[in-house]
């Protein structure tokens, strides 16, 4: 079973030698490592030709294009068989690719979801995590393939077309599992099949990175991702528009009504308070869960951002 693990990178000078070395050291040898660089302008590239020396598995690709079409450049380099793909910033754990390429032996699964532990040590990292991925004690059989941590045969990417390369900036692997889902390919969810994931130190990254989602998600065009029903991405989305639109609408009467006024608090009290809480179901640290409404109302805002660019791009 010959395992190609294909990654595409854009400066990633300071997260590129702890992924490298991650993988060199697995306990599960990859027969190849693709990397496909976007164009980096720091010293990536660089870096990745000095691990070239140290190991001839490595093949660097240097190609200005879109994420979409360096996972795909990636994927139809390497030979047939199966693909594992993790992304820049994660570290993989070092049984990755053998827990990740193990389901394949029953020659039935087609797809290998692997799972991500987000990493940080502040408060507000810890906090993230809630916010941004799934957590260990909400990974089930509906959960999603993540780039980080997935496998894939080489069939089963030319039968669905691979990832979408017509729209810059689309949620590729957003539209990747979809398509996977509706051809009914056979997947297998392995819990630990884990990489480490850093989340974003400061509230601006933190920002930056639901933009970017939301907007990727909205680009996509899907409303409704099997399986997953009202709880789809941008289905959420538009509950948040109309979250506000309540919010705002309990302001306007309080000022008609002001008896109305305690109605209003309530309903923003209640919505904060359950953001702390669900920070602290995952924690149980105050300090952790602190940072539950702050970051509630910055997704939030961030969601409709991303979401209103992503229509009128």
């Amino acid at each position: 079973m010959n395992i190609s693990i294909c990654i595409t990178v854009f400066n990633e000078e300071k997260t590129i030698s702890a992924l490298l070395e991650s993988l060199l050291v697995q306990s599960k040898k990859p027969d190849q490592i693709i990397i496909v660089d976007g164009g980096s302008t720091d010293t990536t590239v660089e870096i990745i030709r000095h691990y070239q020396r140290k190991d001839g598995r490595i093949k660097l690709f240097v190609e200005k294009c879109s994420r979409a079409r360096g996972r795909n450049l990636g994927v139809e380099i390497a030979k047939d068989g199966i693909i594992a793909m993790t992304d820049a910033g994660c570290v993989p754990n070092i049984n990755w690719l053998r827990n990740l390429t193990k389901p394949f032996e029953t020659k039935r699964i087609q797809v290998v979801a692997g799972f991500y532990k987000m990493t940080g040590n502040s408060p507000i990292q810890k906090a993230a995590s809630v916010f941004l991925g799934v957590t260990p004690r909400r990974f089930d059989n509906s959960f999603l393939p993540s780039t980080r941590s997935i496998a894939f045969t080489k069939k089963i990417w030319v039968d669905i077309g691979g990832f979408p390369e017509s729209s810059e900036g689309t949620a590729e692997d957003t539209v990747f599992n979809y398509k996977l889902l509706k051809s009914g390919a056979k997947i297998s969810r392995v819990k630990d099949a884990t990489v480490e994931w850093g989340m974003p130190d400061t509230l601006g990254g933190f920002k930056n990175k639901v933009f970017g989602y939301a907007k990727g998600d909205s680009k996509s065009g899907i409303k409704f991702f099997p399986g997953k029903g009202i709880m789809s991405h941008n289905i959420k989305a538009i509950s948040i528009f109309m979250r506000y639109f309540i919010f705002g609408l309990a302001l306007f009467f309080s000022f008609v009504e002001p008896p109305l006024f305690i109605l209003f608090v309530t309903i923003i009290v209640t919505y904060y308070g359950w953001s702390y809480r669900k920070v602290y179901l995952e924690h149980s640290n105050w300090k952790v869960s602190k940072w539950g409404p702050v970051l509630q109302f910055s997704s939030d805002v961030s969601v409709m951002r991303g979401f209103i660019s992503g229509i009128i791009a």
